[in-house]
């Protein structure tokens, strides 16, 4: 197993990743800090393989941290936040992260890290040597984060309704969705849909007395 360190400064953003790294195989949560000091201590006890960590921190940057894991532990760092300056971005390149996710995404997009993540350790525990073939294929392309929403939908409107799955935990239907966040059905549906296509909420189906069973959605746990 993989044992990853979570970072962040929200305790609710904080659960949802360990939810997003607990569900990917060969992973596992070995820890969660809040704080640039409570990640150098855990990184320093816990010793794991792989630090999501965050820019915005109470008490240091996430990129002073990042200068004190290069200099004093051996651990590979995705940088997980909502700064999306290029300073921050270059200083991320500098410090050697290996991949720079923008909040907020889905699971599929940090799926894709771990899972390259695990495939570059696969490949580099089986040498004793590299050749440049070897050196070109752990440089090469990382995959690419896919876009948050499809087409037509838009950030505000998909955290109204993830704010309505959540504060629904028993699950609601598109109806119910439309009318607790103002928006049409046809358009509570789709946000729905797009939650359960990116793994974050679930279906069940709902019989009444008469017609069609009503489907109702509910958010993964974790999500």
């Amino acid at each position: 197993m993989i044992r990853v360190l979570v970072v962040d400064d929200d305790f609710m953003v904080a659960k949802v990743h360990s939810g997003y790294v607990a569900r990917t195989d060969g992973f596992e949560v070995v820890g969660v800090a809040h704080t640039g000091g409570d990640a150098l201590r855990q990184v320093a006890t816990l010793k794991p393989d792989l630090v999501l960590l965050d820019v915005y921190l109470p008490d240091q940057s996430g990129l002073e941290v990042l200068k004190s894991l290069r200099a004093n532990a051996d651990v590979d760092v995705i940088v997980i936040t909502a700064a999306t300056d290029v300073d921050t971005v270059r200083s991320a390149m500098r410090g050697g992260v290996l991949h720079y996710l923008i909040k907020p995404f889905d699971y599929s997009a940090l799926r894709d890290q771990l899972a390259h993540f695990a495939s570059l350790r696969e490949k580099l525990h089986r040498l004793d040597s590299a050749a440049q073939a070897d050196v070109d294929q752990v440089f090469g392309a990382r995959p690419t984060s896919k876009p948050l929403l499809p087409k037509g939908l838009t950030p505000e409107t998909a955290q109204l309704v993830e704010n309505a799955l959540r504060s629904h935990p028993e699950g609601l239907s598109a109806s119910e969705c439309a009318s607790s966040t103002g928006v049409a059905r046809v358009s509570a549906r789709r946000y729905l849909e797009h939650f359960v296509s990116a793994g974050r909420a679930e279906v069940r189906l709902r019989y009444g007395g008469t017609g069609r069973p009503e489907r109702i959605y509910a958010l993964v746990p974790g999500a």
